[in-house]
């Protein structure tokens, strides 16, 4: 099963965006499939139901994170690592906007999700299946195939 798949059957299964989008590299960078998942949770519907960020994209940053970010720190705020992450936190949402026309979830799905009926109409629609679906698939994509190749300049 290649990564859009699996982040694909997680979603079916039952796991928002973000989740979806984390678990499906999380073991390639040693974060374990349960941790990945709760981690993740919070960011679905664009963020905690508040129709910001697609849930998508931010498991994809979440996943920039673990392959390019910072652990070690010479007292600096910034350095290589941060610059790189968020060089490609950039990237990610540029080249996701270009596909979709937004990277706010209540454009991106037309409702919000913060109110009940409105998220009642979404899921009678399936457009957490239809739309969603896209959206992670979209995501894990340009991560594939172009963002998760970068090699970052090495500190001097």
């Amino acid at each position: 099963m290649n990564r859009i798949e699996s982040a694909a059957s997680y979603h079916v299964r039952g796991y928002g965006c973000a989740q979806s989008v984390l678990a499906s590299f999380a073991g390639e960078y040693g974060l374990s499939e349960e941790h990945a998942l709760k981690l993740a949770t919070g960011f679905g519907s664009g963020m905690g139901r508040m129709c910001h960020v697609c849930g998508a994209l931010t498991g994809g940053f979440m996943v920039l994170g673990l392959k390019y970010g910072k652990y070690l720190t010479d007292g600096s705020r910034y350095g290589n690592e941060t610059e790189t992450t968020y060089k490609l936190v950039s990237e990610l949402a540029a080249k996701f906007k270009e596909r979709n026309g937004s990277t706010i979830c209540r454009e991106l799905i037309g409702y919000d999700l913060s109110d009940p009926e409105q998220r009642a109409e979404v899921v009678k629609l399936g457009l957490f299946k239809s739309s969603c679906g896209k959206f992670i698939q979209d995501a894990v994509d340009i991560l594939d195939n172009d963002l998760m190749k970068f090699e970052p300049t090495p500190n001097r």
